[in-house]
């Protein structure tokens, strides 16, 4: 049985932010900690021995894409899923209940669980709670999720009140796992709606799971309602478990969230910005595609020491780019990945010497990720 260690080492004054430190079957990670998404096994473009020198401590892998391919029996046949991919960091897997959420038209939701057709070959599968959490721990994961649905928004009170009740149900019978195998974090859902979050997270607390993640959000609300539904749902969390805010990946919104007591993260925008021509620096974002860049010989981030910018210029990285070059989407998600893990040392680093809030307030006032820089 993997036993889940989290320890809070320091706490912002003024704000719910912790630094704390992750322990899971021998891995260790420091938090607040943002994890890139290897959805298939794989981050995008990067080479696992590459993700150790950029500082990354672990990847989100998902069970849904997984299981599709190459299959649940191979990866274990294989060893599990670290030695399959080589990678011993930290995985956590996600159950895929927001891919079944993405895929409307190829799922139908029942109590029992959800049917859905593969996006790959049209095969019609099922997966039960107890199914995902099994399928988690035979794939090896330091962390399972629990399956979820994921409403759309907007969504009606009546029909998220139903979701809610189901997904509780469902984790009420994911928790009959715990201490059995990897731990186990439970989600709360609810959509934009007070009662509902609130009920939800206060029920999933009483089930006992290793930690929580809050799902569900940035899925088209308001950025403040996205903040309203985040802080009332941490309010019902144990402070002595780990918190986690799934898909949420805009570095000032992971600032925001870190202030409101969220110790990991995970999404696609570093490593999807990067595939599309897009980098955060530190003066702002960088559309590397633009012709300003043609004959610019600086590298596009000069605070930054990542491979990229210690040895290539705007002007390659333009090229490479426009010329539909492999290895543009190397380069460019190598410097966002480190972009990623700088601005989280810089967090753990401003809790612990009790000045987050500068740190917090000087990303809000230079907004990097809203506007390109000129």
């Amino acid at each position: 049985m993997a036993r889940l260690d989290f320890k809070i080492k320091a706490k912002s004054k003024t704000t719910r932010a912790r630094l704390g430190r992750l322990s899971v079957n021998g891995r260790t990670i420091n938090t607040p900690a943002f994890l890139p998404v290897g959805t298939q096994g794989t981050v995008k473009a990067v080479m696992q021995k590459d993700l150790t020198v950029l500082g990354v401590q672990g990847m989100l892998c998902n069970l849904y894409h997984l299981f599709l391919r190459p299959g649940i029996e191979v990866i274990e046949s294989l060893g599990g899923l670290h030695r399959f991919i080589s990678w011993d960091g930290l995985i956590i897997t996600d159950s895929g209940g927001f891919q079944l959420y993405s895929l409307k038209g190829l799922t139908k939701i029942e109590e029992n669980g959800v049917h859905f057709i593969s996006h790959l070959d049209g095969s019609s599968h099922f997966f039960t709670p107890e199914d995902v959490i099994s399928m988690q721990m035979r794939l090896g994961s330091d962390i399972a999720m629990v399956l979820d649905e994921c409403v759309e928004y907007p969504s009606t009170f009546r029909y998220a009140a139903a979701s809610t009740e189901l997904t509780l149900r469902w984790a009420e019978r994911s928790a009959k796992f715990l201490g059995r195998g990897c731990p186990i974090f439970g989600i709360v859902q609810g959509s934009t709606f007070p009662d509902l979050r609130s009920k939800c997270a206060s029920e999933l607390v009483k089930m006992g799971f290793d930690g929580y993640a809050i799902g569900g959000l940035s899925v088209g609300e308001a950025k403040r309602t996205t903040f309203q539904m985040l802080r009332l749902s941490v309010e019902h969390l144990p402070e002595e478990r780990p918190r986690y805010l799934m898909g949420v990946g805009l570095p000032i919104d992971i600032a925001r969230a870190v202030a409101e007591g969220v110790d990991l993260f995970d999404c696609v925008i570093p490593t999807r910005n990067a595939r599309n021509g897009t980098l955060f620096v530190s003066q702002g974002k960088l559309i590397i595609k633009n012709a300003r860049y043609a004959k610019d010989e600086t590298p596009p981030d000069p605070e930054c020491d990542c491979y990229t910018c210690q040895n290539f210029s705007r002007a390659y990285l333009r090229h490479l780019y426009v010329s539909g070059e492999i290895l543009s989407a190397v380069l460019n998600t190598i410097h966002n990945l480190r972009y990623y893990t700088r601005v989280m040392h810089r967090l753990r680093e401003s809790i612990e010497s009790g000045n987050f809030d500068e740190v917090l307030s000087e990303l809000e006032a230079k907004q990097a990720e809203e506007a390109e820089i000129v």
